[in-house]
Order: C-alpha cells, then sequence, then structure tokens
C-alpha cells in the first residue's frame, strides 16, 4: 500500500524483516520440539538459536532467491550462513515450504487482526462519548433522503456504534478463525514429522494446530478472514455516507474540522469539503477489493497449488494497512467533528410541523376516522406545505373535516418534539447498557 494510507506499525508487520523473523522463529521451535522427541541432536536445535539475535540480510536473501527461483530455500541458505552449517543440517527436517508460509501468513494476520482492534476499539470509543454528547440533540431523520420524522443525533451516532461494535465481534471470531498453524509436512501427512512438532510451533506461536491440512491450511479460513474486512469497511463507509450529507451546504448540520490554514479547492477559496469522508469511501472500495479474489483462493488443486500465493501478497498487506489506516482516520474524524444543533433545529422544521403527518394520521384513526380518509385528510393539508409552503398545523387547524375529529387541543400536541424522544434512554440501555 503506498505509504500516504499507511501507519507504520502495520507496515512493519509485513516487511520483509518481519517475515523472516517469524520464519526463523518457525523453523527453531520445530527444532526443540524435534530435539525433544530425540530425532535430532539437542544441541543442534540449541544451536539454530544463535540466530535469535542476528539481523536477517534481506539483500543476501534476495540475491540467493536469484539463483534459486525459491524463497524459503533461500532463507534457509542464509540461516545456515549465519549459525554453520552443521547447525542447520537437522532445520526444516521432515517440513514442506507451505509449512513455513502458511503459519507465517496466519501470525502475520492475527496480528494484523490486533491492530485493526485497537483502531475499533478507538472508533467504538469516539462514536460512543459523540452519541451521550448530543444524546437528545433534535435532527431530522431522513428516508430516500427525504424528511420522515425527529429523531436525535445521539441515536445516529448509537446506530453506528451498535454496527462497530458487532463488527468488533465479527473480527474477534475472524481472528480465531485464522488462528491455525500447519507443520504436517508435505501433503499434510505428518509422514516425515510427527504432530507434536505441529502441537509445539503453534502453541509457542499463539495458534492452534489445523484440524487436517493438506499441503497448504485450507483457504476457506483467510476469505472468510477477508470478507470480514469487507463488511468493517461497508460500516466505515456507512458512517462517511451521512457525513458526507450533513456537510452539504443545504444540510449543513455537521463538518469535519477545518484546521488552521487548510484549503478546500485550488480554484474556490470559499470551499470546506468533506474530503476525510470522501477518501474512507476510496479506501473502503480497496478494501472490498480483496474479497472475491479471496473467496477464489478457496478452490485449489489436489493437495496444493500456489494460485493463491500472488493474491494473499497482495492482499494479505494491502488491505490490513488499508483498513488500520481506515479506522483511525474515521476515529478522528468523528472524535472532532463539529455538529451544528441549530441547523438540526431550522432543518427539522423546514417544512412547517409536516414531519407529525403520522401523529395526526394516527390521531385521526383513534378518534373513529377510517384509516383510507385519515391518510386522504392528512396528505391533502401535507401536500398544501410542499406545494405553496404553508404551515401544516394551520392548515389542519382550518380543516373542518379534521376539527370534526380532533379538537384544537389535540391538533396542537401533535406537534410536540418531545414525543419523538420519550425512548432515547431505552434505546441507549439497549445499545450501551444500563
Amino acid at each position: 500500500m503506498i505509504p500516504r494510507y499507511s501507519r507504520p506499525k502495520m507496515v512493519a508487520l509485513w516487511s520483509p524483516e518481519t517475515r523472516f523473523r517469524i520464519w526463523f522463529e518457525i523453523e527453531a521451535h520445530a527444532c526443540d520440539a524435534q530435539a525433544a522427541l530425540g530425532v535430532i541432536p539437542k544441541a543442534n536445535a540449541d544451536a539454530v538459536w544463535k540466530a535469535r539475535d542476528a539481523t536477517f540480510d534481506v539483500a543476501r536473501i534476495d540475491e540467493i532467491e536469484a539463483v534459486t527461483k525459491h524463497d524459503v530455500i533461500a532463507f534457509l541458505t542464509h540461516l545456515a550462513e549465519i549459525v554453520g552449517s552443521d547447525a542447520a543440517r537437522f532445520v526444516h527436517q521432515g517440513m514442506t515450504s507451505s509449512d513455513v508460509l502458511d503459519t507465517t501468513l496466519n501470525v502475520q494476520l492475527v496480528r494484523a487482526a490486533d491492530l485493526l482492534l485497537v483502531g475499533l476499539d478507538r472508533v467504538l470509543a469516539a462514536l460512543k462519548a459523540r452519541a451521550f454528547e448530543h444524546k437528545m440533540t433534535l435532527r431530522i431523520g431522513r428516508s430516500h433522503g427525504i424528511h420522515a420524522e425527529p429523531t436525535t443525533m445521539g441515536l445516529t451516532f448509537a446506530r453506528f456504534y451498535a454496527e462497530m461494535a458487532r463488527n468488533r465481534a465479527r473480527l474477534l471470531a475472524a481472528r480465531a478463525e485464522v488462528a491455525t498453524g500447519a507443520i504436517s509436512g508435505a501433503v499434510g501427512t505428518f509422514a516425515n514429522i510427527d504432530p507434536a512438532v505441529e502441537d509445539h510451533v503453534c502453541k509457542m506461536l499463539g495458534l492452534v494446530p489445523e484440524p487436517i491440512s493438506t499441503q497448504v491450511i485450507p483457504r476457506d479460513r483467510h476469505a472468510m478472514y477477508f470478507a470480514t474486512l469487507a463488511v468493517i469497511a461497508s460500516g466505515i463507509e456507512n458512517i462517511a455516507i451521512e457525513i458526507r450529507h450533513m456537510q452539504r451546504t443545504e444540510v449543513l448540520e455537521a463538518e469535519e474540522f477545518f484546521s488552521p490554514g487548510q484549503k478546500g479547492s485550488s480554484a474556490m477559496p470559499h470551499k470546506r469539503n468533506p474530503v476525510l469522508s470522501e477518501n474512507l469511501t476510496g479506501l473502503a472500495r480497496l478494501v472490498r477489493m480483496s474479497v472475491v479474489p479471496a473467496l477464489e483462493n478457496v478452490a485449489l488443486w489436489h493437495e496444493r497449488d500456489i494460485s493463491h500465493s500472488s493474491v494473499e501478497r497482495a492482499i494479505g498487506p494491502d488491505t490490513t494497512i488499508t483498513l488500520d489506516f481506515a479506522l483511525h482516520r474515521l476515529a478522528g474524524l468523528v472524535e472532532k467533528l463539529v455538529i451544528y444543533p441549530e441547523n438540526m433545529l431550522a432543518n427539522l422544521n423546514k417544512f412547517k410541523g409536516l414531519v407529525m403527518s403520522q401523529r395526526v394520521l394516527l390521531a385521526l384513526t383513534q378518534a373513529g376516522v377510517s384509516r383510507e380518509d385519515s391518510y386522504r385528510l392528512v396528505q391533502r393539508n401535507a401536500m398544501k406545505v410542499w406545494e405553496r409552503g404553508a404551515d401544516f398545523k394551520t392548515e389542519l387547524l382550518a380543516d373542518p373535516e379534521v376539527t370534526a375529529a380532533l379538537k384544537p387541543a389535540e391538533i396542537e400536541e401533535k406537534f410536540d418534539t418531545g414525543y419523538h424522544t420519550k425512548h432515547v434512554d431505552a434505546i441507549f440501555a439497549r445499545v450501551f447498557g444500563a
């Protein structure tokens, strides 16, 4: 991923240095397990750990790979250069390349999930804080982009919080799904290596043994992982879309923080654009791009092929780095989002009480008017607001068919906005707990 949309910790996780360090740990732990079983001399296993503090020379490994055309063999050759050929004699005993590559990939995906959880927790904290800050800040709810009925800004934030809380649970499940390792040898039969080696390596790396592998760990696990990241990305876009709408000039219920010296347009000095939200929409598309390739990686030939390999070399780092960046960008956006309660109230009242139409409709039906006639009476007066800018309550009070069923005081009461916030506390208790 390009540096513009990257954070250092996640980038470092996917660096060659980190990858080779995990490869080394897998091989060294495997040697320990082999020595415990009496398969190799303990002295040889101990000698491998001489490379514990070594800095693996990426350029040297690349140089060897240019000849061998095999990345794992190139690494093993370099490891032998560090610890000595005799000490390295039993490294990779009974193993195949996928044992190292697949187990390493899953270690990286688990660690990536842990970093993503940090970002998600920051987003959740920001959404919760803003939800309680604006718990009773009235705004108009919309359906199809059209004014519907009153809600609160706090409920909007709470809705997004609940979605991100579900995403957190999904990410924990995806982390568990991919937290497996395989040290089972060629085609996964353990013919040349004891399953105890796999148990030990996985334990040391914080994984669980894959119940049954072929020569690779099953890719349905990875498909689920990347699909989960895509769902999280869609949640990010869901929030970004709402912010983009709120910042529209005609709406202006909220806007992204505009820092001193920031410029919105090269041509129009007055512009303050929702650039962060729009950027998040784009980043979400990048994350979702990984889903189809990850799903197509599930179907491999027989016990293994490498059609998945090139895909994962790209989507592993790119998707996790992009989502990590997006989560922290979203958290900062929400933390500093500028909200305009007065504009929210002005928008709510823009159509002069029209958004209370359902309350009047229900009151008429409860007063004995048929639903069909009630709808006709309310819509007749509502259209005057749409078409002539009339005041909805005034029109209702002047309609003899309406006042024949409802007293003026009963009509007046239907325009109390507090009616729409009476269950906010109950909803918050559901979302955030008592």
